[in-house]
């Protein structure tokens, strides 16, 4: 029987605000799954992990960088594995880091790029992250959540 299950997250890691606000755009490299596309951050949450643990492991992990600030964009995707029988749902977050972040790629990636959010929604293989990534500006974009901080700032 298909099972459902928390078991992915995705995260969009930003710097600036305004129409400045810039994404990190990750290629994936030869010898894994979708070579040569470009997505955002993505990872499996490994278990005792909440979503918010796996994110910020995720972006140690792919980008080699730090959040100044992380939010939960309060929306979820869903992904069906086939391989698996498993619908994946998948808890979205958004994280600013200080304009001169050094990015540090890992295994998964072989290049990177800081884009405008028009080029990131245009260069992402994944429509459902067009989706969140606009979602990221419309309430992130000043640099904070405005009035709703308070319930989507996780640290």
């Amino acid at each position: 029987m298909t099972s459902i299950t928390v078991s992915l997250v995705d995260l969009y890691v930003l710097r600036g605000v305004g129409p400045a606000i810039q994404c990190l755009v990750l290629r994936r490299g030869d010898g894994g799954r979708c070579p040569g596309s470009w997505e955002t951050v993505h990872g499996h949450i490994e278990p005792g992990e909440t979503p918010a643990q796996a994110a910020l492991r995720e972006q140690a992990e792919e980008t080699g960088t730090t959040p100044l600030k992380l939010y939960n964009l309060g929306r979820v995707e869903a992904f069906y594995q086939h391989r698996r029988d498993e619908v994946a749902l998948i808890p979205v977050f958004a994280a600013f880091v200080a304009p001169d972040a050094a990015v540090r790629l890992g295994g998964e990636h072989d290049r990177f790029e800081w884009v405008t959010v028009e080029a990131a929604i245009r260069r992402f293989a994944w429509p459902r992250e067009a989706r969140a990534l606009a979602d990221a500006v419309a309430l992130l974009g000043a640099g904070d959540a405005g009035a709703v901080e308070d319930v989507l700032r996780v640290c």
